[in-house]
């Protein structure tokens, strides 16, 4: 007889799926929308792996769809063995879709302004991207090469995305002219930002860490007015206004969101003018009180 439990965990996994499935499709459409909308119309380019490949369709004429396939296939063989098999089928969906939408969709030709192209058609692609990246797949493999890369080397994954640019963005300076290098540029910046807040949202999380002798009032206003979570660290005063201090104390760290973070500060400087305030923003968070932001 099969289980209640695994009744429900057949259809949230199904629901999940369907969920995933349906991000990869809005990000083909969007991506779709930015490449023959604005850029492949205008001889634009981006930057990684979608840059590589309109830089070849523009230089060889080979078909953009068959390109993007071939240009993505060994960032799929890393992404296979890096990440999971899960994401390599789904970014091979969404390259195989996008690849198709770019083949039959009968796009039209939105502008051609080289400003807006290089703004829109970024934002387009960069939406296409991010929702991909929500969907568990992505339609950019260099994010991929540079995870490989940077856990082999002294290399951040920035780093190595930003080496790959410079070399597409070369590469267009030295094929094509300086000036499509620099509005490729702009397009990749658009693209970019865009990415970040699909990925993150406009309620980035910020961690906030609060020393003050008025501990236990901040934490009861963050539980009870704020209802967000406190955790408490127990710890001992160094150096401050008044000299050396070797007195115990408690530290808080709280998770909020942005929008939250001015409110936050204006309570607490409600309730103790003097607290020690540092805050910083985190990519995600899992647990806790704070709901994260799944990517798949």
């Amino acid at each position: 007889m099969v289980s209640q439990t695994t009744v429900i965990d057949s259809s949230q996994s199904a629901v999940q799926r369907l969920k995933d499935m349906a991000f990869l499709c809005a990000g083909v459409l969007c991506a779709g929308m930015g490449l023959k909308g604005f850029l492949l119309p205008n001889n634009f380019i981006d930057g990684g792996a979608m840059g590589i490949s309109l830089l070849l369709e523009i230089t060889t004429g080979v078909e953009l769809a068959l390109l993007v396939i071939l240009v993505n296939i060994p960032f799929i063989w890393m992404g296979y063995r890096q990440i999971s098999a899960g994401f390599a089928v789904r970014t091979i969906i969404a390259i195989g879709l996008l690849a198709f939408c770019l083949v039959v969709v009968p796009y039209p030709v939105v502008t051609t302004d080289k400003l807006l192209i290089s703004v829109f058609g970024g934002f387009f692609l960069g939406a296409g991207i991010g929702l991909a990246i929500r969907g568990g797949g992505v339609l950019d493999g260099t994010e991929v090469l540079a995870i490989w890369i940077s856990r082999r080397s002294a290399l951040t994954v920035g780093d190595v995305i930003m080496v790959i640019n410079i070399l597409v963005f070369g590469a267009a300076a030295t094929l094509l002219n300086v000036e499509t290098a620099l509005y490729a540029m702009l397009t990749y910046l658009s693209a970019s930002k865009t990415v970040d807040f699909l990925i993150h949202g406009i309620e980035e999380y910020t961690a906030v860490i609060i020393i003050s002798d008025m501990h236990q009032a901040i934490r009861t206003m963050i539980t009870e007015e704020m209802g967000r979570g406190v955790t408490v660290f127990k710890g001992e005063k160094g150096y401050g206004k008044r000299g050396h201090s070797q007195q115990d104390t408690n530290i808080l760290y709280a998770v909020v969101t942005r929008l939250e973070l001015t409110r936050l500060k204006e309570r607490i400087n409600r309730i103790d003018e003097k607290a020690f305030i540092v805050n910083h923003g985190i990519d995600d968070t899992k647990g806790g009180m704070v709901k994260g932001r799944p990517l798949h």
